[in-house]
């Protein structure tokens, strides 16, 4: 493709009265139209695409919001919009990046429907006077076959687990939600209810393509370029572009016997919930913090799962040794894809009662199992039904010995707990700068017990904070982030060297 910048290729399917990007003003650092270009010597033509970029007010007022709604609008904006028609344009984007100072990110587009965004929830894709980069872009499955499937990075979990199912297989980790992308939550790590056998999603990549800061495309492996490797996985997208990922693939089931255990006491709760991990019996292990059906106070709900495809597992069996909980127990026997994507339906709740578009001031962390039991008490002080709205409260232990990649924070512990607040605001909720507020004060008080963070979620942080988060991997991190991203163009969002 010949390097001079193609005005047809960069209009591409803009509409007429678009405005079609050609070039960077290096001295106004402004973007360029073609009218200005064709008068001002300063303007840097934009190399030639198979795709398009794009400054028309819709698409970058799109790309200026995420799920969480709390960094919408002008100061979000990026200046332009990559929807690459093929890996190399982002290379040539990156490159053009480099050379003009212009920050990049990529932006996930996950969700259903025409709820089609970036699921970060606390602005970290977001890239103001930069180019963000549109993961759907980048969707296609390039092969499934024996115990791997090789995806683009835009291709979400729902996609691969279809089409993994198709021949047998599924993801062994999979998120709760399935409709981001794989690249975005691999960035950031990515857990679900199979994290106490196979740890986070990050932890089932067997390689990535990764476009990094110097413009190079380069394959990145546990043993082959092992420090880009895991700086790329759970490093929030700070050393590169993830582009094509091969993740590993398992036997599917073909169904699941999942139980509802409800507890009063969190006592009771983190018993069982350590028993049953200590043994591994079930294939599945979550859990959560609700409200009891009288709205009066906090009940804690072990959800696990036995899997199985020809003969269902013993019930009896599986729960005799914990405490007295079959009374009201919930037990169903689920196909497997209907357990994978059951979210669907409480989705469709959400947007039903507007719960979906509110802001939403998460709180993720992990927290260490011998401090679970006080920082929960206090929780149960703090929070309320409002605290939830339409949303819930995940929380369940797992093994640290699982999670393989050093960025993936963890507290010096054996087990440990998430502790996921993932609240949706009841509509007009006047309160949530108290929510954030809270989060903070929740956040110090966890990190004083030795928790650490997860990398979604809405918590204010410092450079300093996030050098105590990192601890000793934090000279590492950004060694690799001066290696492989020595301009600092990468997901500015994130915070980390700002």
């Amino acid at each position: 493709m010949s390097a001079e910048p193609s005005r047809r290729r960069v209009l591409g399917s803009i509409a007429a009265t678009a405005v079609a990007v050609v070039g960077w003003n290096a001295v106004d650092q402004t973007w360029a139209t073609a009218a200005e270009a064709a008068r001002n010597p300063d303007v840097v033509p934009v190399p030639g695409l198979v795709g398009t970029l794009e400054t028309t007010p819709a698409t970058v007022e799109a790309f200026a919001n995420d799920f969480g709604h709390l960094f919408d609008g002008d100061p979000s904006k990026p200046w332009a919009v990559l929807r690459p028609g093929h890996i190399d344009d982002i290379v040539k984007i990156v490159n053009y990046a480099r050379a003009n100072g212009i920050k990049v990110a990529v932006n996930g587009q996950g969700g259903t429907g025409d709820d089609i965004e970036s699921h970060s929830v606390y602005g970290q894709a977001r890239v103001p006077g930069g180019i963000s980069i549109d993961a759907k872009g980048m969707s296609k499955i390039v092969s499934i076959g024996g115990d791997q499937a090789v995806v683009e990075a835009g291709v979400t979990w729902g996609q691969l687990t279809d089409a993994a199912l198709a021949v047998g297989k599924t993801p062994p980790a999979l998120p709760d939600y399935l409709y981001i992308s794989v690249g975005g939550t691999i960035s950031i790590g990515g857990i679900g209810g199979t994290v106490q056998k196979y740890g986070l999603l990050c932890d089932t990549v067997k390689s990535i393509d990764i476009i990094t800061g110097d413009g190079k495309l380069v394959t990145a492996t546990a043993s082959q370029r092992s420090d880009l490797f895991n700086a790329a996985l759970s490093g929030g997208g700070q050393v590169g572009i993830i582009v094509r990922a091969t993740v590993k693939l398992v036997p599917a089931p073909k169904r699941a016997v999942i139980f509802s255990l409800f507890y009063s006491s969190v006592e009771q709760y983190l018993a069982d919930s350590e028993k049953v991990l200590a043994d591994s019996r079930f294939q599945v292990h979550a859990g959560e913090m609700l409200r009891t059906p009288d709205n009066s106070g906090w009940r804690y709900k072990l959800e696990v799962g036995a899997t199985y495809s020809t003969t269902p597992p013993n019930r009896t069996r599986l729960l005799c040794d914990l405490k007295d909980v079959r009374a009201d127990a919930v037990i169903e026997d689920v196909s497997f894809r209907d357990y994978m994507f059951r979210l669907d339906a409480y989705e469709a709740y959400l947007k039903e009662g507007g719960h979906w578009y509110t802001p939403k001031p998460w709180l993720s962390m992990f927290l260490p199992a011998s401090k679970t039991k006080t920082f929960m008490k206090q929780v149960e002080q703090e929070l309320d039904a409002s605290s939830l709205g339409g949303g819930f409260l995940l929380f369940y232990p797992f093994h640290t010995s699982k999670i393989k990649r050093p960025l993936a924070m963890m507290p010096n512990e054996s087990v440990v707990y998430l502790f996921d607040l993932l609240r949706f605001p009841n509509p007009g909720e006047p309160n949530i700068q108290g929510m954030i507020d809270q989060n903070r004060r929740l956040y110090d008080v966890a990190v004083a017990l030795g928790a650490k963070r997860y990398l979604v979620g809405s918590i204010p942080m410092t450079g300093a904070d996030w050098k105590k988060h990192f601890g000793n991997r934090w000279s590492g991190f950004v060694n690799a982030k001066r290696k492989f991203d020595p301009n600092n163009i990468f997901t500015p969002g994130q915070g980390f060297f700002a």
